[in-house]
């Protein structure tokens, strides 16, 4: 007789089989199905471990553990020293793994690489990569996130606050060098370099600002320095320095009178305003509190932990302004002329190049990009997002847009991590 080929299941099918057989015997379900009776009762035999494993499972193949008290005892010890943030290497597993054999009286384990590789399996564990903290959420942080919210509607409704009175500031950290983390390159090669100018860690804040409207305020840059540049900065541009480069109360004070009185309506301070900020210390000091009250307007700070639900500029507008930054920095290395040190070391771009890209940066971000923001946070109703929207909608045709598949590109792995300022080491 021609041998018959042998047919593979897997789990899913297993599964309908066992339930099949439940409800009308196995005879008659293996009859149903086209299979060997006793294929039915060596599925429903194992039916716990079909349910734990994947639909797609055909077989599971594989050695069993030949000493589990072991294995068993040897992933508690990795899971401790996981729970407590400590490395294991596969050095440290088979010590460890001796040790225990030789508590366990066991005199032919050897422990070596192929034993390592096939517990590790066993067992769903593999080497990973140290990955970036990422922000954490507290542990009310919807209530958090629903009192927040229900306070901005409470303060837009009883004081009349329309869209554009609505106002969001962040601090974007950013540094000299923008330069990929991944880029096209041949298999096999065991370095890739990628040029840039040396850069990468020369740290300077971009403070951005907006309204519910989708109006852009005036950005600030504050550079690590302590003495003002001697360069000519293009116009619509607030520059300053301090020795950390990042936001203090000093520097809010100046965001206040250079930035924020440039909102519609900011000069005269005849109508409230609602200031959307998120929790640094530098916004919320006693000093910085009274020179808001000072203008007519009424803070909301975002609850910490929870700035990429609830802050606007975090939702939808820092990314997109990150990429043309990228962009702008890319076209200046391959286009533009540079100048060298004495060592062959190439000059970054100056402070008044940065300062461009910057407001490029800004004026391509689009005002319906800054509206979905505001609508995604929840902090404007439908009838103010519907007015926001009709008040920038003309924008939607000028300028370029960035497709959302570029921007995916640009993801970066500390988006969402909280920053707390430079390091001493950074200043110029």
């Amino acid at each position: 007789m021609p041998k018959t080929r042998r047919q593979a299941y897997d789990a899913a099918y297993k599964l309908a089989a066992i339930d099949l057989a439940v409800e009308k015997g196995n005879r008659a379900a293996a009859q149903q199905i086209g299979v060997n009776e006793s294929m039915i009762r060596r599925w429903r035999k194992q039916r716990g471990e079909l349910v734990k494993c994947k639909k797609s499972t055909k077989a599971f193949r594989g050695c069993k553990a030949r000493w589990p008290q072991l294995e068993n005892e040897m992933e508690d010890w990795v899971n401790t020293q996981r729970a407590d943030g400590r490395g294991v290497s596969t050095v440290q597993l088979r010590l460890k793994a001796r040790t225990i054999a030789t508590r366990l009286k066991i005199d032919d384990f050897k422990g070596g690489q192929s034993w390592c590789c096939r517990f590790l399996r066993r067992k769903g564990l593999s080497l990973r990569a140290r990955t970036t903290l990422c922000q954490q959420l507290p542990p009310d942080f919807q209530e958090k996130m629903m009192s927040f919210r229900n306070y901005a509607q409470e303060q837009v409704a009883e004081n009349l606050i329309g869209p554009q009175n609505i106002i969001n500031m962040d601090e974007v950290p950013l540094t000299f060098d923008l330069p990929l983390t991944r880029t096209v390159n041949k298999k096999g090669e065991s370095s890739v370099a990628l040029k840039t100018t040396g850069h990468e860690k020369t740290h300077f804040t971009c403070v951005l600002s907006c309204t519910a409207s989708g109006e852009k305020l005036p950005p600030m840059v504050i550079f690590k320095r302590i003495t003002m540049p001697k360069e000519k900065f293009p116009r619509g541009i607030v520059v300053q320095v301090n020795k950390k480069g990042w936001m203090d109360e000093k520097m809010m004070d100046t965001w206040l009178t250079e930035c924020y009185g440039k909102r519609p309506g900011g000069f005269f301070r005849r109508t409230k305003a609602l200031l959307v900020m998120d929790s640094m210390r530098a916004h919320i000091t006693e000093k910085v509190k009274k020179s808001v009250t000072a203008t007519n307007s009424i803070i909301a700070i975002i609850p910490g932990g929870t700035t990429k639900y609830l802050q606007p500029l975090d939702i939808s507008v820092n990314r997109p302004f990150k990429v043309v930054m990228r962009d702008e920095w890319e076209r200046w290395m391959v286009d533009d002329e540079k100048s060298f040190t004495k060592t062959g070391r190439m000059r970054r771009a100056t402070f008044a190049d940065v300062c461009q890209w910057v407001l490029k940066a800004w004026d391509a971000v689009k005002k319906s990009t800054i509206i979905n923001g505001f609508r995604k946070a929840e902090i404007i109703t439908g009838a103010d997002d519907a007015t926001a929207t009709d008040s920038g909608a003309e924008s939607d045709t000028s300028g370029d847009s960035v497709p959302e598949a570029i921007l995916n590109l640009f993801i970066s792995d500390t988006e969402e991590s909280d920053f707390s300022g430079f390091s001493a080491s950074d200043v110029e």
